[in-house]
């Protein structure tokens, strides 16, 4: 662990002076870059301290206990070993975690897409509660969020609604969502009393950078059509909605949401940007079979990964035998517990394949 640490000081130094460079403060990409790898190393680096002090600690005390005959000062030795001996595993632990390679995308705002899957209207209805429940997430974290385009349902809800995440680490938040939802209730339109059973495919996109992703506006079809739905006087009256469609993949992006066409296609710009590097990242993915295969993968859209039934008043995560009874709470967005025990269960994947790898 010592030697670890070492290391870690050396490139933490590196680091340091690199950070005030003027060709890396000149250079956004790099500035950014350098400047997370110096945060992500600075938590290391504090938690050593303590670690190393401790050590220090043990070793002076145990000096003493050979050296000292007063009684009093052997009590306070073996005293200031116990303590620091109860302090150090818990320590190690959390000094592992962070020496886990981090995922450069963690640190990445969102774009997050729940689309109605089978189950008709009450589909729709299930897409609204789970948008409703990361919006309130989000807010309770202070992270804010902002709509980018939506098509309702025709009996509440949404057919389709996109809108973006931005805040602290909100990639690494909220990757896990990814897939299908499913939801067991009896719908509002149902007389019989009947419990049905509808899905929502939710998407959590990394939210690229400009200089993550180049597009070439050439390649870019760029379409002007009214709003429609709920906005004001604007709405069907102005050309301020955008459609963007790239030809050389045929992925589309709109945005209605506001009523500048400006702002419209800058979103519109934001998602199509984020869908690319998705694809590009979704390629690396493939190429590594261990990420490929994770329980916890954000990969597989097509994987059913949570249940909220309501009967029961039940929430289960498929991917971790995960059952929680506390439904209420969950979609009021308290979704924390869900989040950190699948962060826990993926950090103690990737620990013991780096303990594997030593």
């Amino acid at each position: 662990m010592i030697d670890k640490l070492n290391t870690i000081k050396q490139r933490f130094n590196e680091v340091t002076d690199l950070i005030i460079q003027p060709d890396i403060v000149s250079d956004q990409n790099k500035y950014i870059k350098i400047n997370k790898e110096y945060k992500d190393l600075k938590k290391i680096m504090d938690k050593g301290d303590v670690y190393l002090s401790l050590i220090a600690n043990v070793t002076e005390a145990e000096l003493i206990l050979k050296e000292e005959k007063d009684s009093e000062m052997i009590e306070m030795a073996k005293s200031q070993i116990e303590d620091a001996k109860s302090q150090l595993p818990e320590l190690e632990e959390e000094i592992k975690l962070l020496l886990i390679p981090k995922d450069p995308e963690d640190a990445k705002n969102v774009v997050i897409e729940i689309r109605a899957g089978t189950g008709g209207d009450e589909a729709s209805i299930f897409a609204g509660d789970l948008f409703r429940m990361y919006q309130k997430y989000s807010q309770d974290k202070g992270w804010k969020s902002s709509l980018v385009d939506s098509s309702e349902g025709t009996a509440g809800g949404f057919k389709e609604i996109i809108f973006e995440v931005s805040g602290q680490d909100v990639y690494g938040t909220l990757k896990y969502e990814s897939g299908v939802h499913r939801v067991q209730r009896v719908p509002q339109t149902e007389t019989q009393g009947r419990v049905h059973t509808s899905a929502a495919t939710v998407m959590v996109l990394p939210e690229a950078e400009e200089f993550d992703i180049e597009i070439d506006m050439n390649e870019v079809r760029v379409d002007y059509f009214c709003s429609s739905g709920p906005g004001g006087q604007s709405v069907n009256t102005t050309y301020s909605a955008v459609r963007l469609t790239h030809e050389p993949t045929g992925i589309v992006a709109q945005c209605q949401d506001q009523k500048s066409q400006h702002k419209n296609k800058d979103k519109a710009l934001k998602v199509l940007r984020s869908r690319l590097y998705e694809l590009e990242l979704n390629k690396k993915l493939e190429a590594d079979s261990e990420k490929r295969t994770s329980l916890v993968s954000s990969g597989d859209r097509s994987a059913k990964i949570r249940t909220y039934n309501y009967p029961q008043g039940r929430v289960t995560d498929h991917r971790i035998g995960l059952t929680l009874y506390d439904l209420q709470n969950i979609v009021n967005g308290d979704i924390s517990k869900l989040i950190n025990e699948l962060q826990l269960h993926q950090n103690t994947q990737k620990l013991k394949e780096s303990e594997e790898l030593i």
